[in-house]
Parts: C-alpha cells; sequence; structure tokens
C-alpha cells in the first residue's frame, strides 16, 4: 500500500520538473478561446507523463486519464488566463515564467496552470507507484473558464457524457480546502427614453436620469441583501454604463446599465431578477440575464446563460472529509476549510450538476488577476502530492 511518505518523497523528487512545467506553460499566452497553444503544451506533458489516454475534446479542454476504475475522480484546472494589464505595474515581465530559489513568477501562476503543473506530476507520481484502489481519473485542463466560467464541464458533462463521483478543483487555495463559494450573475437593464432638443429637455424623457435613479436604487438594495455565515453576503453593483442620443445636443433617449450580482446562500436567478424589476417597474425598461455564446479555438460555437449558482459542500459530506485525513496524513496538522471569494468551475459542476466538489489548490487567490502574480515552488510540491494521495484514498 503506497504510503503519504512515498507521495511527498515522489513529489519532493520532481520539484523542478514540476516548476518547470508551469514555467513552460506560463510562457504561453493562453487568453479564453485562444487556448489552442497551451492545451497542445499540456497534451504533450501527459503524454510525456505516461498518462493511460490524452484526448483534446470538440470545446478544447484537454483531457488525460489514468486509471479503467468504477468510481471517477477528476481534478479539474483551467488553461486560460486573463491578460497582463498595465504592464509598468509588473516588476517581471508578465510571461516570463522565471524560476527562482522559492517561486515560479508571471501571469497564470496562481491563477490557475500551478494547478495543472501541480496535477500533472500527480499523474506521473501514480503512474510510477500504481493505482491502489478501483478509480478512473480524469486530469481536465478546462477552457473558456475566464469569459464564461463553467461552461467547459457544462460541455464535458452533456457532450462528453464524463459525470464524475468527485471533483477536484485546483484553483488557488493558499493551501488550505475550500467547499464553497457565492454564485454570480451578469443582469442589464435597458431604458427607453424619448428625445428632444437639448434646449428644451422639458420635452422628451430622458433615459439617463431614468438610469441613475433606478442606479441609486439598486445601491440601496445592495446594503439590504442577504448575509449567509459561511459565504458572507450578497451583492449588486453597475459595473458599466451606456446612452445613446441623436446628438450631444439632445436628450438621450437610451441608456443601460450592466450589473454584477454575487448571490449567497437562499439567493437565485428568480430573486435576483425580481428584485431589479421591482425597483424599475415604473419606468420604461427592460431586465434581462446575459448569454454567452462564442467560438472556442475548435472552431465550435457554444454557450450558457450568464446565470452561475451559488454551491456549498457539507463539512461533512465524505468529499471533505477524505481531504482533511489526506492533508492530515500528508502535513500532520489539521487543514483551514474555508472558501472561495470568486467564482469558478464548481457553479456548474456542483450547482448545476449536484457533483460533489473539493478546492485545494497552490497559491494565494489575493493575486489572482493582479500584477506580480507568483506561487511558491513549495505550493505546488504540496499541491502534487494531495492530488496523489486523494486519488489514492478516494
Amino acid at each position: 500500500m503506497t504510503t503519504a511518505n512515498q507521495i511527498l518523497e515522489k513529489a519532493q523528487f520532481f520539484r523542478d520538473y514540476t516548476a518547470q512545467n508551469l514555467s513552460r506553460l506560463v510562457q504561453i499566452k493562453s487568453l479564453s478561446c485562444k487556448e489552442k497553444d497551451v492545451v497542445n503544451e499540456i497534451k504533450r506533458m501527459m503524454e510525456e507523463a505516461s498518462f493511460d489516454e490524452v484526448k483534446i475534446d470538440g470545446l478544447g479542454n484537454v483531457i488525460g486519464r489514468i486509471g479503467n476504475g468504477k468510481k471517477i475522480i477528476a481534478i479539474d484546472g483551467h488553461v486560460d488566463t486573463v491578460d497582463s494589464g498595465n504592464l509598468e505595474n509588473w516588476e517581471l515581465e508578465p510571461l516570463s515564467g522565471k524560476i527562482d530559489s522559492e517561486f515560479v513568477h508571471g501571469r497564470g501562476t496562481v491563477d490557475q496552470k500551478g494547478g495543472i503543473a501541480s496535477f500533472i506530476t500527480a499523474g506521473r507520481i501514480l503512474k510510477e507507484l500504481g493505482l491502489q484502489n478501483d478509480v478512473t481519473i480524469y486530469f481536465v485542463g478546462s477552457v473558456i473558464e475566464e469569459d464564461c466560467d463553467g461552461l467547459c464541464w457544462k460541455y464535458i458533462i452533456e457532450e462528453s457524457k464524463i459525470k464524475p463521483d468527485s471533483v477536484i478543483i485546483t484553483e488557488p487555495t493558499n493551501m488550505n480546502i475550500y467547499r464553497g463559494q457565492r454564485g454570480r450573475m451578469e443582469m442589464t437593464v435597458s431604458f427607453y427614453g424619448v428625445s428632444s432638443h437639448g434646449s428644451a429637455p422639458e420635452r422628451g424623457k430622458n433615459a439617463i436620469y431614468m438610469a441613475s435613479r433606478a442606479s441609486l436604487e439598486i445601491e440601496k438594495l445592495n446594503e439590504r441583501l442577504a448575509h449567509d455565515n459561511f459565504l458572507g453576503k450578497g451583492s449588486v453593483t453597475i459595473s458599466e454604463i451606456i446612452s445613446e442620443s441623436p446628438s450631444l445636443c439632445a436628450v438621450a433617449d437610451f441608456a443601460r446599465i450592466h450589473l454584477d450580482r454575487r448571490l449567497t446562500v437562499g439567493e437565485d436567478i428568480e430573486l435576483a431578477v425580481n428584485q431589479i424589476k421591482e425597483i424599475v417597474k415604473n419606468e420604461n425598461a427592460k431586465v434581462e440575464v446575459l448569454e454567452y455564446k462564442e467560438k472556442s479555438f475548435t472552431g465550435l460555437e457554444y454557450g450558457m446563460e450568464k446565470y452561475y449558482p451559488t454551491w456549498v459542500i457539507d463539512e461533512n459530506h465524505p468529499a471533505i472529509k477524505t481531504g482533511a485525513k489526506v492533508y492530515e496524513d500528508l502535513f500532520k496538522s489539521k487543514p483551514f476549510i474555508d472558501k472561495w471569494t470568486f467564482s469558478t468551475n464548481g457553479v456548474v459542476i456542483n450547482g448545476i450538476y449536484k457533483i460533489p466538489v473539493i478546492g485545494f489548490g497552490p497559491g494565494n487567490e489575493v493575486l489572482a488577476h493582479a500584477p506580480n502574480e507568483k506561487v511558491p515552488i513549495d505550493h505546488l510540491v504540496k499541491a502534487s502530492s494531495f492530488y496523489a494521495m486523494y486519488c489514492q484514498s478516494f
């Protein structure tokens, strides 16, 4: 029977291998829908690590398999990143992938190619030590997460017909175990006014004023939204406002606001939409939940509604208890069990399909989407050992 010490020794032995793999992935720019090059590199790495099977699905997700047992585990990491932003805020070139004695540096090290590099090493460890239980493990490098979290897993479950018994999400957790997140959704409210000459605004109905009145009420709504002791408070904010008029000497006859709504326990799409409809009920306005539909790098057009449900796994769920035991066996301490502030593929995996999820990933989420992103190499080593041990313990 494989022991925790054996797995830790292997993970430490592969320390430089894991860091170098991550460095190579960081050096390949991979924005959403443009992930082809990094997907091919991950495929090559999985094949080099002697995975039993590696394929790229119709959406562009790269999926490696080890084992052929009855119980199915998936380990997920998204391959796309956000762009670099203002280069003046970076101490190093964002795609340098520089490795020093402590860190791998660059965009995507935390969010979240570090998880991918770590699970490739975990697969290599499992191939060398041998699987000890009746499992099939899918190692998923998923696409388009930054643009539409969960879309990749909608495709995997509905089109590829892979439905695991448990999923590890490798988004950054600072080496803690995470078991949930607030949901989110994107809405727009369009306001339809009546134009008139700017010299006589009383003849028209200004859509900007309509939007402004609603915006102030939405600000008040944010203060009274529901609160959950674990996930925290729901929130709503306006992230964009646009307007149109026949000219800059005319009353605006159209305005639209874009809402970022975060959903805590007990909040869902129906509640959130009705709250906004109540605010604009006396205006000529339309509330809409947005749709995402884009072409992946494979050329496939695929989409979903931009509603990403809240999800929470009970702390006593077997997936979480197994993760906690694995952590204690490996690291000789109790894990801190918490939640993400941001959104993950768990919105579909558990939020829609109710598949148990455990979060464990290298890096601190405060560096996600931030300049000077970097991940401790020690985190990569510990994460690779955790993934391998979890699969042996499931």
